[in-house]
């Protein structure tokens, strides 16, 4: 019987500390890489992730899929006549380019880098927006049936192509940081890098992570400087959320704007009614590739794709009166916070 009452009197002292012991503190990393800013919030009894090692992390990625980082693996490429050993990373990222091209009907394509250039969105600067005879030419070096990946080997047909990965790259970027993350034991995180988004699990409180979505205020018409706000809040507890959109990164061009979105079918920037795609998928490289090829599409047929891949996305566009209009999935709708 005594042994029996010491037992529950250091159980009674022990319990105290265990509870201190499993008690889920926030940590917070902030940080800038790949040109933006980026941030991660995860719950933890104590600290398991430096700065250091997500900014060595975000480093290499860069190292391999940066056309703004001299002597990266991508621009070896784009410099490159043939073909390029490239490493896993940039393997997986170009298996999942080559699934998007495909199954958008080649509205993604990589490949659209010299175009990209050409219109002054690259990485060097530009003195004039070119011609019909130099889109002509320059369509001719675009398109991801000229690319080949073999193991990991990627090869092209003609020397000129050149590739971009901005457009999925940054949502691998964050599904890498996420599973890090997860790696070291961590059950409850979100990470962001320049607006992509993942998050898993729960706060202390029980409830999930609040993500704002920006866009144009209904407001914002034909003629009308396209201001922007948030208009709506979603909270994530599993998943991706990624957006793309022409309201806010354009340049100015005969009296008007041009989307830094190009279409690699025409060569010129979409010119569309879509004002800006989101779209929630389990990956963030998945909702980062199909944001984009969403953006070269009309509403109507945004809204059957994304139902038959399973996705599910936000849209805001511009109706034919020229004012400002949204839309979302059945399942986007169940994010959203009222």
């Amino acid at each position: 019987m005594l042994i029996y009452r010491s037992a529950i009197i250091f159980f009674l002292f022990l319990f105290p500390f265990l509870l201190r012991l499993g008690e889920q503190k926030l940590y917070t990393i902030t940080g800038f890489a790949q040109g933006t800013g980026y941030s991660l919030r995860y719950y933890a009894e104590e600290e398991r992730v430096r700065k250091a090692e997500i900014d060595s992390l975000l480093q290499q990625i860069d190292a391999s899929m940066s056309l703004y980082k001299p002597g990266s693996l991508i621009n070896q490429f784009n410099d490159a006549t043939q073909h390029l050993r490239v490493d896993n990373g940039f393997r997986v990222v170009m298996q999942k380019s080559f699934e998007i091209y495909h199954n958008t009907g080649g509205r993604f394509d990589i490949t659209v880098a010299p175009l990209v250039q050409l219109w002054g969105f690259g990485p060097v600067p530009v003195q004039s927006f070119p011609d019909s005879t130099e889109i002509r030419e320059t369509l001719k070096q675009v398109g991801m049936n000229k690319l080949k990946l073999k193991r990991n080997v990627l090869y092209k047909s003609n020397p000129k192509v050149r590739i971009d990965l901005n457009g999925i790259a940054q949502g691998y970027s964050v599904d890498q940081v996420a599973g890090f993350l997860k790696g070291r034991g961590i059950r409850s995180y979100m990470v962001e890098i320049g607006g992509e988004v993942v998050a898993r699990g729960v706060k202390p409180d029980g409830t999930g992570y609040r993500i704002g979505i920006e866009g144009p205020l209904p407001e914002s018409g034909v003629g009308k400087v396209e201001t922007a706000a948030f208009r709506h809040v979603l909270e994530l507890k599993r998943g991706a959320i990624t957006t793309s959109g022409n309201f806010n990164k354009y340049l100015k061009y005969k009296g008007g704007r041009i989307s830094h979105l190009i279409n690699p079918k025409t060569g010129y920037p979409l010119d569309n009614p879509m004002i800006s795609v989101t779209v929630y998928a389990e990956d963030a490289i998945t909702a980062d590739g199909y944001d984009n090829a969403l953006m070269a599409m009309d509403v109507e047929e945004a809204m059957a794709f994304v139902k038959k891949a399973n996705l599910e996305a936000y849209f805001i566009y511009h109706k034919p009166d020229g004012q400002v209009a949204d839309t979302l999935t059945s399942g986007f709708k169940k994010l959203l916070v009222n």
